[in-house]
């Protein structure tokens, strides 16, 4: 999957446009072997649209391509391509952080909006997948396991080989979850993981920090248990407490019976799909509490452990004892 994740990458920067180019370059400062093997390539695209930028501006032109994207690339512009730094890793007191410094560029859509109850109705004229110029984005598209998919790459990466799987895109469904799409990415977690040791298949629910209202999950592929996953904690048979409730299922038909509750409840929730297992933590809606000001939220990858900082400051002195705070503000 690495390989043809990277030739995607590479097939893509030869795209015009800023979109394409950003998509490219978060995803390989992510990876060191995709950043080798792009970077000779991304140095000469990012000259060649810096001087098409300069000129256009210079010539009270607008630039070409969505305003997010063009903010995005200027302040790429503003910091130099040497300047533009690969995500780093640390551990503290068992958690996971990183500095994600390209994905600090990323526009906050729906993700810092005040929202009310567990869904809404699809909005065919705000943000969703059906958007023409997101087709250049799919990785893989067709059918699988009976039901048509796609595999876009994320544009601003914070997970290994990540990706946002859209199944049956064209249904303009909303981000809330039904019994079939559980039913099916419970298969599909097992059989892609037969093949990919480390997969994962996550879900934000609407009001827990999804960043779209069309039907997605995230897929990504890690060398290394996250946080959550540690034997230590009580949900996995330990004697620790997790600083948030996590209920784990081995069984699809019992963990779609506990979200259904959820819904009924109207309780937001975030969910990690693996092999046979499912890991639910359910929270407190976003927008009903005041985040710290070293994160722009906790979504299911915070949830799972893993903090996403976006200065350096940060990303050096947050620890354990601070990440486990802003986990309990979220218990309901």
């Amino acid at each position: 999957m690495r390989q043809a994740f990277t030739a995607g990458l590479q097939r893509l920067l030869s795209n015009p446009g800023l979109g394409s180019y950003i998509l490219v370059h978060a995803n390989a400062c992510f990876d060191t072997e995709i950043y080798r093997i792009l970077k000779q390539d991304l140095a000469h695209r990012f000259d060649q649209l810096a001087a098409y930028c300069r000129e256009a501006l210079s010539e009270g032109r607008e630039l070409a391509g969505a305003e997010d994207d063009q903010l995005v690339f200027l302040k790429l512009m503003a910091i130099g391509f040497e300047g533009i730094q690969a995500t780093e890793f640390r551990q503290s007191g068992g958690w996971e952080l990183q500095f994600n410094h390209v994905r600090a560029f990323r526009p906050s859509r729906m993700s810092r909006q005040p929202v009310q109850g567990i869904s809404r109705p699809f909005d065919p004229d705000g943000f969703n997948f059906n958007k023409p110029y997101l087709r250049k984005e799919v990785f893989w598209a067709g059918a699988l396991l009976g039901i048509e998919v796609e595999l876009l790459y994320n544009k601003f990466p914070f997970a290994p080989l990540h990706g946002l799987l859209v199944p049956d895109r064209r249904a303009r469904l909303p981000q809330r979850l039904t019994a079939r799409y559980h039913d099916y990415v419970w298969s599909l977690a097992e059989r892609l993981g037969a093949g990919l040791p480390g997969l994962g298949i996550a879900y934000n629910s609407y009001g827990a920090y999804a960043s779209v209202n069309h039907l997605h999950f995230q897929l990504y592929v890690r060398s290394s248990p996250l946080p959550i996953e540690q034997g230590c904690w009580r949900h996995n048979g330990g004697k620790i407490d997790y600083p948030l409730w996590c209920e784990v299922f081995t069984s699809a038909a019992t963990a779609w019976a506990h979200i259904e509750a959820l819904h009924e409840r109207e309780t937001n929730y975030n969910l990690i799909y693996q092999p046979g297992r499912l890991y639910c933590l359910a929270r407190k809606r976003q927008g009903s509490y005041q985040h710290a000001p070293w994160t722009s939220g906790f979504a299911w990858y915070e949830l799972a452990g893993g903090i996403t900082t976006f200065s350096r400051s940060d990303f050096e002195t947050l620890d354990g004892v601070a990440i486990e705070q802003e986990m309990d503000k979220l218990q309901v």
